[in-house]
Order: structure tokens, then sequence, then C-alpha cells
């Protein structure tokens, strides 16, 4: 099962932190030889609108500690984004904005987070298992449709039996026991990997479970899963290391399923909203929104995916602080804000 929404726990220390607030939103490029040049520009600009807005030292200086390091060429790949709050930094983190968004930096009373939370929304965290007889290639991949796939692990999981899979051409009865030896090496080795990807998915939570490579392999995977992980699982034809021809089909069937997950989210949610306003639990408009959040009824904030409300940093500030869900929906509502509720509230709660 897809998940539908997005938790604010990882912000609510920055809602719970005393501000004002820097936010900086440094773009993903292509890293090139002067790249240490290129982003010690980019920060100066950016430094120069935050001191304009009324940022100190104080917020300011916690922000080029983080920019400025050494391996330098990482920060300009997979882009940042950072927020500095009273006590210093608060927020580092891979911005992996669609190429051509551009830095942004704010100074304000909220941090600003609304797009770095439609980004979190569209990217799908991805447990890849690339698998043959012997063993598999895992890798954790955070996936966003038409984006640079961000790998944020690998590990080769090879064979745990010292039997050959193997099974012999013939089929002589004098051969079974080679074939039954056979087949429980493939066994073992699917039952080894499944015990990596369980303790992978218990750190990492992904949202899928991609099975990829030769179809044996998949097959033998799949049969040894847990019922948690078999749940998220889907498998793709793509597969095969070591070729460029074949990462390239790998990761374009990865970017599809990004693609296809993201619609199916943005649908399911759509209809959670419309069940919601039939029945009295949905809310539009920054009044109705911001009701709701003081009587502690939102459940998941809607923010529009392509439309910022004007109260949003707040509203996501306040959310995060009643433990409540985010989502990002395609359809237009009422000042570009909403919320599923928790419980009916009052006609006059807005």
């Amino acid at each position: 099962m897809i998940t539908t929404t997005t938790s604010l726990n990882a912000i609510r220390t920055i809602a719970e932190a005393e501000g004002p607030f820097a936010t900086v939103y440094l773009e993903g490029r292509s890293p090139a030889e002067d790249a240490a040049q290129q982003v010690r520009l980019r920060w100066e600009e950016l430094r120069r609108r935050l001191t304009e807005a009324g940022a100190e030292d104080a917020h300011l200086q916690p922000l080029e500690d983080a920019i400025l390091v050494e391996d330098i060429g990482e920060v300009m790949a997979d882009g940042r984004v950072l927020v500095t709050g009273s006590s210093g930094l608060l927020l580092d983190a891979p911005w992996d904005a669609a190429l051509g968004a551009g830095d942004a930096a704010h100074f304000a009373d909220e941090a600003q987070l609304g797009p770095y939370l439609r980004e979190r929304f569209r990217s799908v965290r991805m447990l890849v298992a690339v698998a043959d007889q012997q063993g598999a290639l895992v890798r954790q991949v955070v996936v966003a449709a038409q984006h640079t796939l961000a790998e944020q692990g690998e590990q080769e999981i090879g064979a745990t039996s010292d039997e050959s899979v193997h099974k012999p051409r013939q089929g002589a009865l004098s051969h079974n026991q080679i074939q039954r030896r056979a087949d429980e090496a493939v066994k073992q080795n699917a039952r080894g990997v499944a015990e990596h990807l369980e303790t992978v998915a218990g750190d990492w939570d992904p949202d899928l479970l991609v099975l990829a490579g030769e179809v044996q392999g998949r097959t033998a995977l799949r049969e040894e899963l847990p019922v948690a992980l078999a749940e998220i699982t889907t498998e793709i034809e793509a597969g095969g290391i070591g070729d460029d021809g074949a990462e390239q089909a790998l990761a374009d069937a990865l970017r599809e399923l990004a693609t296809e997950t993201g619609a199916q989210r943005s649908q399911e949610l759509t209809e959670r909203f419309d069940h919601g306003r039939a029945h009295r639990l949905a809310v539009e408009g920054i009044g109705a929104v911001r009701g709701a959040i003081e009587r502690g009824a939102v459940e998941t904030l809607l923010l529009e995916s392509e439309r910022q409300a004007a109260d949003e940093a707040a509203l996501i500030a306040a959310s995060a602080r009643i433990d409540a869900q985010v989502g990002v929906v395609d359809a237009e509502v009422h000042d570009a804000i909403a919320a599923v509720l928790r419980f009916e509230i009052a006609e006059d709660a807005g």
C-alpha cells in the first residue's frame, strides 16, 4: 500500500524553535571543475539577500558553514535546503528540485518549507533489489519523476549457500539430488537477501520495494519476503548491473514507477478530501484551516501542487505542532490550502 501523505515530524523541531528563521534553497546542478567558485558566488548572492532582509551573523554563519564544505561538489550536485533559527542550524537536507527552479533565500518569522514539503511528497523512497540466483545488489534510492535519481546507499548481498545454484542439464534420476541441492541453494540465497531487506526497511522506511533483475532471482526472493515487505513490493522487467544500457533502463523504469506512484497518491488524497467534504470532515481556505488547527482537528494539511497559500508557512508550522500529516493535491482549493479532519468541528470554526 502506497502512503498518500508525508509526516511533519521531520520539521517539528523547526516548528517549535525560536525564530525568526533563515531558509535557503540551493538548486542542484551538474558539478564542474570550478564548483567551489560557483557555489561560493551563489552563496554570496543568497547571503546578500538575507542580510538585506534583516538576517544577522547568528543566522548566516551556520548556513555558510553548511554550504562551503570540503566536498562542495556534492553540495552542488545534490542541492540543499537549509534552515537556521535563533539556536543555529535546524535543517540541512538534499534539495532535488527540478533543474531551473533557481536558488532562493527567505528571512521571516516562520521557516519557508512549502517547496521542500511538496518535493518530499512527490519523491518516492524505493528499496531496489536487482536479484539473481546468487544474491542481489540492494540500493536505497529516492526517485522523483523527471529528476536525477538520488542514491542513498548500495550493498551487494552475495550467496549465503556454499552449494551451486546450477541445475543438471539432463533429467536423469541420478541428478535429482543435485537439482534439489541447487533449488535449496537458490532459496537460501534469497532468504539471506530478504533478511537484509527487512533490516534496511526497518531503519529506512521505504515507500516501495522494487524487485528487478533476472526472473528466477526475483521469483525466489519474492517467495521469501515477510508480509510487511510483500505488501509494498512491485516488480519491473529492467535489471542487470554493469553496463550503461542496463543502468539507464533501470533508471527509466524507476522514474516511470515514481510518476505512477505520484499520480496514485494525488488521486487517493483528492478522493479522501472529497469524501471528507461530503461528511463534514474537511475544510478549505485559510480561515477554516487555521480554526481547525487551533482545535487540534487537522489530520492532513493539503497544499496545492502549484500555488502557495498566503499564510502557508505559519499553517505548516502549526500543523507540525499538532502531529498532522501533509499532502499535495492537484485540484484547486480555496486560498490554495485545505485539510482533512480528525473529527467534525462546528460550522463557525473558521
